[in-house]
């Protein structure tokens, strides 16, 4: 543990905002799996809706600064290729 107060609080702080980027990331991770299992059913309605909602918890969660803008954007993009694909 840290001798110094200004560290002892960035450690708590730290723990305090792990935890909600984990919060963040597993939500957006779910939003991903359920675009994938929707694609995998071959079911197009549930696979564009699951889309736009995957969509939205990655600009969230880019926003809050929990994934890189960047990452954001390349994984929209893979999740709408997929849908597109689908035949429907």
């Amino acid at each position: 543990m840290a001798n110094i107060k200004s560290q002892k609080k960035r450690i708590l702080t730290n723990a305090k905002a792990a935890e909600r980027n984990k919060a963040v990331k597993s939500s957006v991770k779910t939003a991903l799996k359920k675009v994938d299992k929707a694609v995998d059913a071959g079911d197009k309605t549930a696979a564009t809706e699951a889309a736009l909602v995957a969509t939205r918890a990655l600009d969230k969660a880019a926003s809050k600064g929990v994934i890189h803008a960047n990452q954001a954007a390349n994984r929209k993009s893979g999740v709408v290729k997929k849908v597109a694909k689908l035949e429907g």
